[in-house]
């Protein structure tokens, strides 16, 4: 729906495990982005979820 991965709908509704958890298989796109043009971590960033765009930001290093 909207385009967004699993990693996507985690990551916006700040669900930290979800996110580690799926970041742990190496089988998500950490940079795919949505219909609109917003990825995981530009949705955990607006929702305010830091601990969730630390994990996404530490991937993409």
């Amino acid at each position: 729906e909207y385009g967004r991965t699993p990693l996507s709908w985690a990551a916006e509704g700040g669900h930290e495990a979800v996110v580690k958890l799926l970041l742990e298989t190496g089988e998500v796109d950490v940079d795919s982005k949505d219909e609109d043009g917003w990825t995981p971590l530009s949705l955990a960033a607006r929702g305010g979820h830091e601990a969730v765009a630390r994990l996404l930001r530490q991937s993409i290093q």
